[in-house]
């Protein structure tokens, strides 16, 4: 955005893009301090940045396998991952269809999505020497004017296998992280049992072939023991929840899988020191300014969230100033009595802005504020009065006496 200098009117310079700028945020806005000299003000601005349907679903594959045993009951259940929209509101509502199929119906997410999503059910027995494979269309449609859609390809292979799959003890996990734990931290342990004897009811635990990247960075799963640990760095500021699909395949030669999820809520701790900034300043500042005159406009910030990012801000004792609050984490620095250049020509003023933590974490910033001299001070003489004793006869120009006089004002 810009402001045109001779008129004062907003207007946008370059492509504005709401899901870059504010992601999936319900609200977007852009807030911007408009700063005219001369007198000095500051006017905030807050422009809504409104979602148009220019994003279209996507599955984070394009094509999802999926192995089923022939022996698998009727309305057997299987897992899949949803499309995402960048955009909000009814641009992002989806809705799924699946193509036509006389072996499985689509399951639509529940009002708890976290327990039972997205998902295949079977209606009709498999028989693979009948069907070994199948295709299907699965496509996420959202409420957009005019609507998008995105599609995956599912390729169903059917296959002889045991008749007992893995089942975990719970099908949500939910635990609370600390951020900054060390690696090696133990997050939970998922357990899953299958009714099988020897290798048909041995387990291995993986993360889901759907789980994003950054899941695989920061966390660790045990194949044996089903023990999820920390191996990458966690931090509140950079994702405060992380959702892992966890499988549980069984060694029979035509192996069966469980599944289950985890969701991670990582905590916040008070780790980022407040930030702040000295955005405009109007200096020097003239002795005969009128109390109340604004000389700095301040920026504070705190990653953290809660009582750990409130920041509240003070100032040096003993100076002739004040911080006000302006606007959210805006402070101005404000002269707060009469200034006397002749008394003191300068002041060191420190800022220092400390978050609601415990123990609090701060900050310092500083500015020299140079006062400038006004020509509010007379000369004055030596004395108020001379006596001299001159002799008579002098010629015209002759030195008789000398006087001087003082001014307190600079360059006077």
């Amino acid at each position: 955005l810009e402001v045109n200098l001779q008129n004062g009117i907003l207007f946008v310079n370059s492509r504005i893009d709401r899901e870059e700028l504010c992601g999936r945020s319900a609200e977007c806005s852009i807030h911007l301090e408009v700063i005219v000299d001369r007198p000095l003000q500051v006017f905030h601005v807050e422009v809504e940045v409104r979602d148009i349907n220019d994003n279209p679903p996507t599955f984070p594959v394009t094509q999802k396998n999926l192995f089923i045993a022939e022996s698998r009951p009727l309305d057997t259940w299987f897992p899949l991952e949803g499309a995402s929209d960048a955009d909000i509101g009814i641009n992002a509502m989806l809705t799924y269809r699946l193509s036509p199929s006389d072996y499985f119906t689509l399951e639509k997410p529940s009002n708890d999505e976290r327990v039972k999503g997205l998902g295949l059910v079977l209606r009709k027995y498999l028989d693979r020497e009948e069907t070994s494979e199948i295709f299907l269309v699965l496509t996420a449609t959202d409420g957009g004017k005019p609507e998008l859609t995105g599609t995956v390809q599912i390729h169903i292979t059917v296959l002889d296998a045991n008749d007992n799959s893995p089942v975990f003890d719970r099908s949500l996990y939910t635990v609370k992280l600390t951020e900054n734990v060390q690696n090696g931290t133990l997050v939970v342990k998922v357990n899953a049992s299958d009714l099988d004897e020897g290798m048909n009811g041995d387990i291995m635990y993986s993360f889901s072939t759907d789980i994003s990247p950054n899941v695989k960075h920061k966390f660790h799963i045990d194949p044996v023991t089903g023990q999820i640990t920390v191996r990458g760095y966690i931090d509140f500021e950079e994702c405060k929840s992380y959702e892992i699909l966890i499988e549980g395949i069984d060694k029979g030669q035509l192996p069966l899988s469980g599944h289950c999820k985890v969701i991670v809520e990582v905590e916040d701790i008070n780790d980022n020191v407040p930030e702040l900034e000295f955005k405009s300043l109007s200096l020097p500042i003239r002795e005969n300014a009128p109390v109340g005159t604004v000389i700095a406009l301040i920026s504070v910030s705190d990653r953290d969230s809660g009582v750990n990012g409130q920041v509240t801000c003070s100032l040096t004792p003993q100076v002739p100033f004040r911080l006000v609050s302006t606007f959210k984490n805006y402070y101005s620095l404000m002269l707060d009595s009469t200034l006397d250049r002749e008394t003191t020509a300068d002041y060191k003023v420190v800022v220092t802005a400390r978050d609601g933590g415990s123990p609090s974490l701060w900050a310092t910033a500083s500015v020299s504020v140079e006062v400038a001299d006004v020509n509010d001070n007379a000369p004055t003489f030596a004395q108020p009065e001379y006596t001299v004793f001159v002799k008579e006869n002098n010629p015209p120009g002759a030195h008789i006496f000398t006087v001087s006089a003082m001014d307190a004002d600079a360059q006077e």
